[in-house]
């Protein structure tokens, strides 16, 4: 037997300001597109917005339904509208920002495992990581280098042959 070791790196900035400006640019996107989130039954506003390598920004919120399962997080709404309208650009920056809509939460909030699946299936797809920054609705905000620093061991397609 052998024991495995695996560590994630994640930088902290005390806050939207410390980050770079193309970075707060982003991040100013997600808040704007969170404030638009369709949540009435958890009451927990996601906003999400992309930076891809052609220069556009593509916003997404979570948009709820009555049964549960119907919905869609805010990253997969992006990622897969962007996926369908440019299907050949790279995702480079993902900016996110999430909490209660009555109340503030300066705990970064990281992608869920349903997202985090399908922001690897991305990065494995264009050979390249997605640098994720992830906050609260105020406060601090964690910046990972690639969805391999939030879930490690990924499942993709190499696992299928």
């Amino acid at each position: 037997m052998k024991e495995v070791k695996i560590e994630s790196i994640l930088l902290v900035y005390d806050g939207i300001e410390e980050l770079p400006d193309e970075v707060k640019s982003l991040m100013e996107a997600a808040q704007k597109a969170r404030k638009n989130a369709y949540a009435p039954y958890s009451n927990f506003l996601v906003g999400a917005a992309l930076m891809l390598d052609n220069g556009e920004i593509i916003t997404g919120n979570n948009q709820e339904n009555a049964s549960y399962p119907s919905g869609l997080c805010a990253e997969r709404t992006a990622i897969y509208y962007a996926g369908a309208q440019f299907p050949d650009a790279k995702i480079l920056k993902m900016a996110l920002t999430a909490g209660p809509a009555d109340s503030q939460t300066n705990t970064p909030v990281p992608p869920c495992g349903a997202c985090r699946q399908a922001i690897a299936e991305y990065e494995v797809k264009q050979e390249q990581p997605i640098e994720i920054y992830f906050m609260g609705t105020v406060g601090k905000v964690a910046k990972s280098g690639s969805l391999s620093d939030l879930l490690p061991l990924i499942f993709d397609r190499s696992l299928l042959k």
